[in-house]
């Protein structure tokens, strides 16, 4: 691979860890104090209050119940997550049940999958389907690849109360050619599965965008790339956000209600200061847009977190910082692609099981616990399984010799 490839390849794994992740405590405090967004708010604080959702706008603190109320007149509604962050998805969860409660018609539009495994969805929500018989058939561990647990009560409180899910995302294979050709060199095909007129020149969104990349000790690797590959990065970012904005709104269009509301579950990164989805989607919609994100409020001892910039989103939640995830991550990204390529470590995260392990980038993975890891898809599915304590035996190719290491899944206590 050309050190430029390989170059947006690592830049583009980073900023799928960064901008599908709501802002941590252990992040730069930075990203939440940017004066960017609604010209209206982005001059003021928003105070944060744990187990509280305070409305930007007026400075209130409400409760779930207030917040379905005050959504009244809004048809998209887009709520930010950390995907391994079960607050979050909590949050979630109590927003969609206070809307169902409150007598609307409620949309769920989900990024974890692109619109081409509709079916799947709409067979979960008509019974059709077994939990493990949705998992496979629509490949969740292939699509998205987190736990099915962390979504699991959202997706049976829709089946069970009849609540349509959307798959809003395009196919991966299309954001990868946008960030590597750019978008006027997509062919027909590519071109076909995006909207068109994608606003990809913001300056506030290439400011957020770069923010993202930041952390305590500064810029982190990939930064300090020349303004073209940070063009090409933002115009992957604008195509993925216009596209689950244009999925989502047509959805509720032909839905033909007018008082129906489509809830967007999102990465944060889609959603803060309203650059992402909804920056795009106000070009095909004019009804009114809110946003939603839940931020730790941190701990004494690590530090607390009491304010977000008021144009961070029309509404912030506040939550129990989370020190581990649920459940395991592995700690390595790999490639976009098939065969070797798919399973070639290109990243080790400092610290995760798998760097203390003796996973190298430039591993090729093998096998997992005995099982032959042909694609993603396997191993996902085999890494949900694992719980906090648990090990694995897994096999990689180094230069043209096979290593087999162990894996411990242990947390790391915090030096905070």
């Amino acid at each position: 691979m050309p050190i430029r490839d390989r170059s947006i390849q690592l830049l583009a794994s980073t900023l799928l860890a960064l901008l599908m992740a709501a802002p941590s405590v252990s992040a730069s405090d930075k990203l939440l104090h940017l004066a960017i967004g609604d010209p209206a708010r982005k001059d003021r604080q928003a105070t944060l209050v744990l187990d509280g959702i305070t409305d930007t706008k007026t400075g209130e603190t409400i409760t779930p119940a207030d917040l379905a109320a005050r959504l009244a007149t809004t048809r998209l509604l887009l709520i930010g997550e950390e995907h391994t962050n079960v607050e979050c998805h909590q949050v979630q969860f109590r927003v969609i049940e206070a809307l169902v409660r409150s007598g609307r018609r409620v949309f769920i539009g989900l990024e974890m999958y692109p619109y081409t495994e509709q079916r799947f969805l709409d067979q979960w929500r008509d019974g059709l389907l077994t939990e493990e018989g949705f998992l496979r058939l629509s490949r969740w561990y292939d699509n998205w690849g987190y736990n099915w647990l962390y979504y699991r009560d959202i997706f049976r409180f829709a089946r069970d109360h009849k609540v349509s899910m959307f798959a809003v995302n395009t196919p991966r294979e299309v954001v990868s050619a946008v960030r590597k050709k750019g978008l006027a060199n997509l062919t027909p095909e590519e071109s076909a599965h995006i909207p068109k007129d994608i606003d990809v020149d913001n300056a506030d969104h290439m400011t957020f965008f770069k923010t993202t990349f930041e952390n305590d000790q500064g810029p982190v690797h990939g930064s300090g790339m020349g303004e073209e590959m940070w063009k090409n990065m933002l115009s992957a970012q604008a195509t993925w956000d216009a596209t689950m904005g244009f999925n989502g709104v047509e959805a509720l269009k032909q839905s033909g209600d007018p008082k129906a509301i489509m809830v967007i579950l999102v990465g944060s990164g889609h959603v803060a200061y309203g650059l992402g989805i909804e920056r795009q989607a106000r070009k095909w919609f004019a009804d009114p847009i809110a946003s939603l994100i839940p931020v730790s409020v941190g701990t004494p001892a690590r530090g607390l977190v009491t304010s977000t910039q008021a144009s961070y989103a029309n509404f912030i939640w506040g939550i129990p910082d989370q020190l581990d995830s649920e459940y395991p991550m592995f700690g390595t990204s790999s490639a976009v692609g098939q065969g070797d390529v798919a399973r070639r470590v290109i990243i080790v995260q400092e610290g995760s099981p798998a760097a203390k392990a003796g996973i190298n980038v430039g591993d090729v993975m093998q096998s997992f616990d005995g099982v032959a890891l042909t694609d993603k898809e396997t191993f996902n599915r085999l890494m949900a399984a694992k719980r906090w304590g648990d090990s694995a035996t897994v096999v990689v190719k180094r230069g043209t010799e096979n290593v087999t290491l162990n894996v411990v899944f242990r947390r790391a206590l915090s030096e905070k």
